[in-house]
């Protein structure tokens, strides 16, 4: 299964006849170039669980940082890193029992 069609199946979860009306995801670009990704966790089985906020700020083209506030997970990275910023949520999610 590739990334987005797991970031799907999570999203899809989620989805529960409310909370897709507030909550979901967003993916947007970056001016420097990159990426900002904001996944809301409110209402989800990963609201209160812990994150360790993953921070790479070097090298100019594949840094990336990632952490939780305010049950909304966050990150941002370089133009190539998409697809391990998803990585990263999709591992923490996976980690956590059902």
């Amino acid at each position: 299964m590739s990334i987005t069609q797991e970031l799907a199946a999570w999203y899809h979860q989620q989805c529960d006849g409310d909370w897709e009306h507030t909550y979901g995801i967003t993916i947007e670009t970056l001016d420097n170039p990159g990426w900002r990704v904001k996944i809301d966790l409110m209402h989800t089985e990963l609201a209160v669980q812990p994150f360790q906020t993953v921070e790479r700020l070097e090298p100019e083209l594949t840094w990336l940082e990632c952490w939780v506030a305010d049950q909304t997970f966050h990150a941002a990275g370089g133009p190539e890193q998409l697809e391990e910023i998803l990585s990263i949520f999709l591992d923490w999610a996976k980690s956590i029992p059902k």
